[in-house]
């Protein structure tokens, strides 16, 4: 995916560029500068003189050196004072400028800590949100892999309204409910039988149902008025027939033409890059991950029972047995379809990150 958070150490990253959170003067500082100097070597520090001074909100570039990274994207963020003294525009700036950078120096990937969190004190959830702001728009229109690395739970935080609001919804809707082979564990002398005889009812349930849905079916056929039946000709059943048994693939494509926007608009937005959204595209029977497919639902801004229908094309269904698809179903319900903003709800209960 374009744009995705994880959690790692930033100097170990494997990345065209790195970012730096960097003193203004060119000295070595704590926190994330003073890890990636320590693995670059001193040349960076040489490097870093050369470029002198940068100001509040500005960034300078220079090699990696001994880093993984071809660069060292050095920015300086803001103090915290009070949140009076332009202190999220200058943090802004210092995302737009670095990624500026980045884009002039062809770099196909770039990882970011969250600046000005450490000893500048800036607020996490606050940093967060213009992160992920900053980020996003970024991606929405340039071609760029982008990582936020955070070194642990405690360096990510959230709003709290938000956060509190997600958890009251886990909480009303998220069922633990036990798979057969938890009965089976539980009790080895008489779950494993009883298990057994619960699946066969429910198989049994399952084909009851597949007949009663058929004689529905049947039902609803010989209501239809036989003029009705006889005026559709062989093109019209044949594109009926299409429109009930489209793929994935196929309903995607209508899906966006529907919107009228362009195909990079959309598989942008769904936080997709080119190269898988082609795959898709040239490929009438592609198989998406559950998360790909929902990053298009949400992309295409889909109400949850078009969400539903749309998944189930390739497969998958949204279940609450499944904190992952509950947290998913919240936003739906909410029609909140910033998918970067729920990246940061399912990084923080620890769910796998929409997108591809």
């Amino acid at each position: 995916m374009p744009f995705e958070i994880v959690r790692n150490d930033i100097v170990n990253m494997q990345v065209d560029a790195v970012v730096n959170t960097a003193n203004p003067a060119p000295v070595i500082g704590s926190g994330v500068d003073s890890g990636i100097h320590k693995k670059a070597g001193r040349e960076l520090l040489l490097a870093r003189q050369k470029i002198g001074r940068i100001e509040f909100g500005d960034a300078a570039i220079t090699p990696g050196f001994g880093l993984d990274a071809k660069y060292v994207i050095h920015t300086v963020g803001p103090i915290w004072k009070d949140g009076e003294h332009g202190e999220k525009q200058i943090l802004s700036s210092c995302y737009r400028k670095s990624l500026a950078l980045a884009k002039e120096h062809e770099c196909e990937s770039i990882a970011f800590p969250l600046i000005a969190t450490g000893n500048y004190g800036f607020p996490k959830s606050l940093a967060l949100q213009i992160a992920v702001h900053e980020i996003s728009n970024f991606v929405l229109e340039n071609e760029m892999q982008i990582y936020l690395v955070v070194f642990g739970k405690e360096a990510f935080s959230l709003s709290e309204k938000l956060f509190n609001s997600v958890s009251s919804y886990i909480d009303e809707n998220y069922i633990r409910s036990k798979t057969f082979d938890e009965y089976g564990r539980e009790n080895r002398h008489g779950s494993l039988i009883e298990t057994e005889r619960i699946r066969e009812e429910l198989i049994k349930s399952s084909r009851i149902c597949e007949d009663i849905c058929a004689v529905q079916a049947l039902e609803e056929c010989h209501d239809m008025p036989a003029a009705t039946i006889d005026s559709m000709d062989q093109d019209d059943w044949k594109q009926l027939l299409k429109d009930l048994d489209a793929g994935f693939s196929e309903t995607l494509l209508q899906l966006i033409d529907r919107t009228g926007k362009k195909d990079s608009e959309i598989y942008k937005k769904a936080n997709v890059d080119r190269k898988l959204f082609s795959k898709i595209k040239n490929n009438m029977d592609y198989r998406p991950s559950k998360t790909t497919a929902l990053a298009f639902a949400f992309a295409l801004e889909l109400d949850i029972d078009e969400t539903v229908d749309f998944i189930g094309r390739a497969g998958f269904a949204l279940s609450h047995s499944s904190k992952f698809d509950v947290i998913v179903e919240y936003f739906l319900v909410n029609r909140n379809y910033n998918i970067f903003e729920l990246n940061e709800i399912l990084f923080a209960f620890g769910q796998p990150l929409i997108g591809a």
